[in-house]
């Protein structure tokens, strides 16, 4: 299983440097504005800038991406070469959110809060656990686990305390893929991540954004090398191949 990789922080950071970064000697108009500049490089060598509370973590969702790798989907299963779109749906945030949610994030989009909210309040009672265990994880602790996707969702289910039952099984490349009305709040699903390269990815499933489209909320650990807390982001579930539901 792969998840996503630390390239994705390489070009994050080189689009960094290339907004904010360095400026040549030649192009400084003053002596003070090359002491900024020294100061701005000094940042980023500072182990500091690697801290998990500062860590920035993009929530939008990954179709956004999709278009970049279109035209080497030879090696993709067929079912996967069709067409992304971002979801267009209308939300209201509730005047007033529940008080387990009522903090700052920066890796969960705040038009997302509602549906997370009725998530952890309307589900069963396994999959409440596991939601609740989930957001305190990835929210309010922003805990890093060491491995990828499969170890953090791993140490949410014995965390929450709950057992897994297998209730769909397929393949990534041949299937059977699951029909969305499957799938439940609370869900670890293995799916196509059509929105980078088609790599195989697991998430804990949250809810639909838009079931007709297949795109759903999900919270999603990178993890590897990569310091960052987990995120609930928006995917693309047309192609899930394994569903573990939790179960007391």
């Amino acid at each position: 299983m792969s998840c996503l990789p630390i390239s994705l922080v390489s070009a994050s950071c080189s689009l960094f440097f290339l907004t904010f970064g360095v400026v040549s000697q030649a192009q400084a108009d003053s002596m003070s504005a090359l002491i900024a500049q020294k100061s701005v490089q000094s940042d980023y060598a500072s182990p500091s800038y690697y801290s998990v509370p500062s860590a920035k973590v993009s929530t939008r969702s990954t179709i956004q991406r999709a278009a970049t790798y279109r035209s080497n989907t030879s090696s993709i299963p067929p079912a996967t070469q069709t067409s992304y779109r971002y979801p267009e749906v209308a939300r209201q945030a509730p005047a007033v959110l529940p008080a387990f949610l009522s903090g700052n994030y920066d890796n969960v989009d705040s038009e997302y809060l509602p549906l997370l909210s009725s998530a952890e309040m309307q589900s069963s009672l396994a999959a409440r656990e596991v939601v609740s265990t989930a957001r305190k994880m990835a929210l309010n602790e922003r805990a890093i686990i060491q491995g990828g996707c499969w170890d953090y969702l791993n140490a949410v289910f014995k965390r929450a305390g709950v057992t897994r039952d297998t209730i769909h099984k397929g393949t990534y490349g041949q299937g059977p893929y699951a029909n969305s009305g499957e799938i439940e709040v609370g869900d670890w699903l293995y799916y196509i991540n059509h929105g980078y390269n088609g790599v195989e990815h697991s998430g804990l499933f949250v809810g639909w954004v838009d079931e007709r489209a297949k795109q759903a909320l999900i919270l999603s650990y990178a993890g590897e090398n990569r310091r960052e807390p987990a995120r609930y982001r928006v995917y693309d579930l047309s192609n899930v191949y394994q569903i573990m539901r939790p179960s007391v």
